[in-house]
């Protein structure tokens, strides 16, 4: 059970991004909120860093191989691409600078799942609002938009998502609509080709500094490793979807499940800032001092693996900071 839940994490946030050109965040990042709330070892807001940094691997792998399928579409348009790439990376880079600030360092770094929510709210909303609109014409994109305005799009896209530990799709596709005057579809397809590249740089990024927050980067390639083959797969077909399905009935769905998600995580959240911050200090130094494996020590106090055991740890350390992978 411990395995299939983020597998299945993974193929239900593979489809959906390649459907949507949204990455696959909005669905992993809540999901293993939502599960790690459900395990013994509960969910801190410093876990959020280490889902962010894993969530920002998978990106790059939700996003790929839907490009194929837009690819074959004609649905990509180059010149917005070409900078909307670089802009998206000096973005992503801001972004998570920013999410490794001081203001949500520890159990503050439930305040990022908390402005995530936030995010999701407004994905929603703006969902909400395109299912009351007709249809735009199909071949009204300009062919060549002002450069200005692919920029501010881009570096708006990976700030968010360096923040968040996002793909930026949500963000992107929209404002593609508004200032650029792109169609969704097309809208789509140049979030998906723009986000392998901006996911890949910002995890790069995020997890060279996972140090700073009591991780290491084996353990966010470790979780990102069961989610990425499911979501592989998932992308794909959620790629091709997105030029056979009807876009409102896609979005009802979409709306109904995000709706969901927010509330659950959410909660989540709040419920961890209002943990102290030592409630499981009780599993100090188990490596220098006598050890847990899998599930506990058989100590009545002993609380069983959280995240640790997602990874298959067979440990957990705290030494004023969680280690998930002993």
């Amino acid at each position: 059970m411990q395995l299939f839940i983020p597998v299945l994490i993974g193929l239900v946030a593979g489809v959906l991004g390649g459907l949507l050109g949204i990455g696959g965040s909005l669905i992993i990042i809540p999901g293993m909120v939502i599960y790690l709330s459900h395990t013994a070892a509960g969910y801190q807001g410093i876990d959020q860093h280490l889902l962010q940094a894993a969530a920002m691997i998978v990106n790059v792998f939700v996003a790929a191989p839907s490009v194929i399928a837009h690819y074959r579409a004609g649905a990509i348009m180059r010149p917005i691409v070409v900078w909307l790439i670089p802009a998206s990376i000096v973005g992503i880079l801001s972004g998570v600078a920013l999410s490794n600030s001081p203001a949500f360092a520890r159990q503050n770094g439930a305040y990022l799942a908390m402005i995530f929510c936030g995010f999701l709210v407004y994905v929603i909303g703006y969902n909400l609002h395109r299912m009351r609109q007709l249809p735009r014409p199909v071949g009204d994109e300009p062919l060549r938009p002002e450069r200005w305005k692919v920029a501010l799009v881009g570096l708006v896209m990976g700030l968010l998502a360096g923040l968040l530990g996002i793909g930026g799709g949500a963000i992107c596709v929209p404002m593609q609509q508004v200032l650029l005057k792109v169609s969704l579809r097309k809208a789509i397809a140049n979030s998906a080709a723009t986000i392998p590249f901006a996911s890949m740089i910002g995890a790069v990024h995020k997890n060279l500094t996972l140090a700073g927050h009591g991780f290491e980067i084996s353990q966010s390639l470790l979780l990102a490793a069961m989610l990425i083959p499911t979501a592989i797969v998932g992308s794909y077909f959620g790629g091709r979807l997105t030029h056979v399905l009807p876009r409102r009935i896609l979005r009802a769905t979409f709306v109904l499940f995000l709706s969901a998600v927010t509330v659950l995580t959410f909660s989540k959240a709040f419920r961890a800032l209002k943990t102290p911050r030592d409630t499981r200090a009780i599993v100090q130094n188990v490596a220098a001092g006598g050890g847990r494996a899998g599930g506990g020590s058989g100590k009545p106090n002993d609380p069983p693996d959280g995240l640790a055991g997602v990874v298959g740890s067979r440990t957990i350390r705290r030494r004023g900071r969680r280690d998930f992978l002993g």
